[in-house]
């Protein structure tokens, strides 16, 4: 009976939202005329999936189980983990089939404080390859290394058995020019704010589950500008919603259900005014006209909240905002993981739309997750790349051996 009104309410749930999606046809229409209207941050590299568990589940982490990762997809998981200690180390390469030297790297360390808490840190690194700075007569003058990076702290505590909570403090250092064109490396600070929900095992049909929730709203922060004349760039100020289910399909084998929705909390580029040569239509301060939407440089409080209604093509292309993954992730024996994902971004916001796979592998004290990315059409730089991460579990490195 539980099962059938699972069922009745997913129906009603699908009636609802497409009853609501109909009577927005003409903010479609007016939304259509918006041909390509990319929402772009600055230190972009805090976005991209670090870890191969995620990244093989379409980046979908929200609500997936705790690990020693979860302080990229949603810090409050650490207070449910098992474990006392770990530590995780990623590598992704980036644009390899252009370039050999890019890549992002990210550690990442947790450790119980309690039965309801813990803390948690990570670092990652995101290097841009080697440039040589040329003068005005094209002579070399030098090579550098751009990099970018930013250094998290973590703590997350239960507040029931069911639910916690998580804060994550950000320093963002990010170092494109070594002071070359009269350029500083650009500084924020930020934080997160996390919630995690945890079931208890129920019957599902002929199956156990557990349910799980997640929500993470991250990089709220300071912006960050690379020299003194110059406007300040929002960082990617983020918000994270998602849902999981794990079914115990038998004693072995488990399947896990992930769906998560991200959306950036900063303003969306207005429609300009242009004159009859194409150029912008300047008012008398000097800024340009707007013709449709919002102004973009506001502060960081009215451009989260703002992120919600300021889109030049009205509600319809604030849905279009909304990025979706869905992942499938299948476990032998806790052992064992296959995984399947999905990403999808609309093609006005950026077009990036792919699939994801990996494998997982857990010993007595290393696990190893791979993850692959297929290429397509959009050409993403994470394309037909295989991503590692190496997690070290220290609860068994001190166990006694029994084995004799």
């Amino acid at each position: 009976m539980k099962f059938r009104n699972i069922i009745s309410y997913c129906i009603l749930f699908i009636s609802f939202v497409g009853y609501a999606f109909a009577q927005q046809t003409n903010q479609f229409k007016r939304a259509d005329q918006v041909q390509l209207n990319t929402i772009t941050t600055a230190v972009p590299f805090l976005q991209i999936t670090p870890d191969s568990r995620s990244g093989a589940l379409g980046d979908a982490g929200v609500a997936l189980s705790p690990d020693a990762n979860s302080t990229h997809s949603n810090p409050s998981k650490l207070a449910f983990i098992e474990e006392d200690m770990g530590v995780s180390l990623s590598y992704s390469p980036w644009l390899r089939n252009l370039v050999p030297d890019i890549n992002l790297s990210y550690v990442s360390f947790f450790k119980r404080i309690d039965k309801r808490s813990a803390i948690g840190a990570s670092l990652r690194y995101f290097s841009l390859g080697k440039i040589t700075f040329t003068n005005d007569q094209a002579q070399a003058i030098g090579d550098f290394n751009p990099n970018e990076f930013g250094i998290d702290f973590t703590y997350a505590s239960k507040l029931s058995d069911y639910f916690s909570i998580g804060v994550t403090g950000r320093f963002i250092n990010s170092n494109l020019t070594q002071g070359q064109a009269e350029s500083n490396p650009g500084r924020a600070v930020a934080v997160d704010v996390s919630a995690f929900y945890e079931s208890d095992r129920f019957r599902l049909g002929d199956y156990n589950a557990v349910a799980r929730a997640g929500a993470n709203i991250s990089n709220i922060g300071s912006k960050i500008s690379y020299t003194e004349t110059s406007d300040a760039d929002f960082i990617p100020i983020n918000m994270r919603l998602g849902a999981g289910l794990t079914l115990d399909l038998d004693d072995y084998n488990q399947l896990t259900f992930l769906f998560d929705v991200n959306k950036l909390l900063v303003p969306t580029p207005p429609i300009y005014q242009l004159n009859e040569d194409g150029g912008l239509v300047i008012d008398s301060e000097g800024n340009p006209v707007i013709e449709e939407g919002e102004d973009p440089n506001r502060g960081i409080a009215s451009g989260m909240f703002g992120s919600f209604n300021d889109a030049p093509g009205g509600s319809a292309e604030e849905f279009r905002e909304l990025n979706y993954s869905v992942g499938l992730e299948y476990w032998y024996d806790q052992q064992f993981a296959v995984r399947l994902g999905y990403f999808y971004e609309h093609p006005t916001k950026g077009a990036r739309q792919f699939f994801t796979a990996g494998l997982g592998l857990r010993l007595n004290v290393i696990g190893i997750d791979l993850a692959y990315l297929v290429g397509n059409a959009q050409r993403n730089p994470l394309a037909n790349t295989v991503r590692l991460s190496l997690l070290i579990n220290f609860d068994d490195m001190t166990k006694p051996n029994t084995n004799n």
